[in-house]
C-alpha cells in the first residue's frame, strides 16, 4: 500500500470544503489567522473602535461537525448579533476538533445566540451546543519545588507567556513539600494558550515538572481558606486582596544599586539598564511594578513584577522598585 508524504495527505483531507473557504474568504475580504492550534478572525475586527468587549459575551459552541469551517460559521453567528471575535480549534490536519468560541460586542448578542443557536441542527441530524463561556482566566501549577520564589515564577512566564496579571504561592494541598500556584490572565484566551504552551513544553523550575491544569472552584475554596504564603500576592479585579506587610529598608538594601554596579563593572558585564513601570496601586499605599533590568553581558534580561511602597518625600516609587528589582538579580547570581 503506497503511502502519501504528510503534507500531502493533510492536503487531501477535505479538500472541497477547504477550497470552498479559501473561496470565501478572498470574496469576502475576511482575514483568519491560526496561531496554536486555533483559528481566529476578529479580535478586533475591521471598523472596530474602542477596547474588547466585557465578560459575559462569549459563547461556547461544541459538537461541530469536522468538516465545517468559518465560511459557514461565521455568517451563521454573525446573524444574530456583531461578533467581536471567532475562534476555531484545529487539528494538524486541516480538520477542526468540534468546537469554537463566538464573542459578540455586548451581552444581548451572545443571549440571542445561545437562544437561537443551542440545539440547532447544522445539518441533518447534526445539532450543535451552544452555551456561556465560562471565560476562565485562572490556572493552577502543582508540584513545583519549595525553592522556587515567586520572582523566578513571574521570570519565566514572562518570558513563555502573554498576559500574566499576577501569581499566588501556596503551599500545595496534595503533595508534600511542594508548591501550588495560582496564575491569572488578562483573559480566557491568553489563559488557554498559556496553559497549552506550558503543558506542551514540559516546563521545569527547579528541576520538577510543571503539572498545569485550569483552577476547579473546589480548589479555589479551598485555597482561600488556607493562609496564603509570605512571599505571594494576588490581584483579582483590580483590587488587592493581600499586600506585603511593610518592612523598613535595611542599610543592605539601600546600597544595593551599588552592590550590583560593582559586580557587573568587576565581571565586565557592562552597566545595568533599569526599566520599570507601575501596573497597579493599592489603596494602603502599595504599588506593584514590572521591572526589566537588562546587563549588557549577560545574554536573558531579568523581568518580573514587586511591591514597594513609596515612603518619605524624595524617594519614588520607580526608585524603590529599582532597589527590589537590583536585589532580586544578585539573589540569582549567587550574591546575595
Amino acid at each position: 500500500q503506497r503511502r502519501l508524504p504528510p503534507q500531502t495527505w493533510t492536503n487531501s483531507i477535505n479538500q472541497a470544503n477547504k477550497m470552498a473557504l479559501l473561496a470565501w474568504a478572498k470574496e469576502t475580504g475576511i482575514n483568519l489567522v491560526q496561531i496554536n492550534g486555533q483559528r481566529r478572525y476578529g479580535a478586533p475586527p475591521p471598523g472596530w473602535v474602542g477596547g474588547p468587549p466585557l465578560a459575559g459575551t462569549e459563547v461556547f459552541i461544541g459538537k461541530l461537525p469536522q468538516d465545517m469551517y468559518e465560511n459557514t460559521l461565521i455568517p451563521l453567528f454573525q446573524s444574530v448579533g456583531k461578533l467581536y471575535e471567532f475562534r476555531l480549534m484545529m487539528t494538524f490536519s486541516g480538520l477542526n476538533r468540534g468546537f469554537a468560541y463566538a464573542k459578540y460586542s455586548n451581552r444581548r448578542g451572545a443571549k440571542e445566540a445561545i437562544a437561537a443557536f443551542n440545539n440547532f441542527e447544522v445539518r441533518e441530524g447534526c445539532a450543535i451546543v451552544v452555551c456561556k463561556s465560562m471565560e476562565k482566566c485562572e490556572l493552577s501549577v502543582d508540584g513545583l519545588a519549595t525553592s522556587v520564589s515567586r520572582w523566578e515564577l513571574e521570570a519565566v512566564l514572562w518570558r513563555v507567556t502573554e498576559g500574566v496579571l499576577s501569581v499566588t504561592l501556596y503551599a500545595s494541598p496534595c503533595q508534600k513539600r511542594a508548591q501550588l500556584a495560582v496564575l491569572k490572565y488578562s483573559s480566557h484566551q491568553a489563559a488557554a494558550m498559556a496553559k497549552k504552551t506550558l503543558m506542551e513544553g514540559n516546563m521545569r523550575l527547579g528541576g520538577v515538572e510543571m503539572r498545569v491544569d485550569w483552577l476547579s472552584p473546589d480548589l479555589k475554596q479551598k485555597l482561600q481558606l488556607c493562609e496564603e504564603k509570605p512571599s505571594s500576592s494576588r490581584v483579582q479585579g483590580g483590587k488587592c486582596l493581600r499586600v506585603p506587610k511593610q518592612v523598613p529598608l535595611s542599610p543592605v538594601l539601600c546600597n544595593t544599586l551599588d552592590r550590583l554596579n560593582t559586580l557587573c563593572r568587576r565581571q565586565y558585564l557592562g552597566t545595568p539598564l533599569f526599566l520599570t513601570k507601575c501596573v497597579q496601586a493599592d489603596p494602603s499605599g502599595w504599588l506593584r511594578f514590572w521591572c526589566r533590568v537588562v546587563i549588557p553581558g549577560c545574554p536573558v534580561p531579568f523581568s518580573g513584577f514587586t511591591w514597594v511602597r513609596q515612603d518619605g518625600p524624595g524617594r519614588s516609587g520607580h526608585e524603590e522598585a529599582k532597589v527590589a528589582v537590583a536585589l532580586q538579580v544578585l539573589r540569582m547570581l549567587g550574591e546575595s
